[in-house]
Parts: C-alpha cells; structure tokens; sequence
C-alpha cells in the first residue's frame, strides 16, 4: 500500500492523517492517522472518498 501525506501538513507536530489506495482490486480507500501507523484505519469506497475530495477542494468545509 502506497500511503500519501497530505502537502498542507505541517513539518513538526505529526497531526497528519494518511490516505492511499487498497491494492486489493476492491477500489476503496484508506485512512489512518500517522502518529498510530499500526492503530485503526478507515475504509472508503472510492466514490465516497472522490466526493470527499471534491467537496474538500470546494472549500465546503471550510
């Protein structure tokens, strides 16, 4: 699994999360918080994580 850290995360306080892509054919998508690699991760279709992303650029949660 190919994990991605956000570019406007910060350097210093590890308050990141990271995403990728499950390479299991399923089409989902990953998250997990950086600061706890082995803890708990969270799995998105890819349709709800692409309408994630989407809104997220539109600034709707801002």
């Amino acid at each position: 699994m190919a994990w991605h850290v956000s570019t406007r995360s910060g350097n210093g306080g590890g308050n990141c999360v990271e995403a990728g892509p499950v390479l299991d054919g399923s089409g989902r998508f990953a998250v997990r918080d950086s600061k706890d690699r082995t803890g708990p991760t969270l799995l998105f279709p890819a349709a709800d994580w692409t309408a994630f992303l989407t809104d997220l650029r539109a600034g709707r949660f801002a």
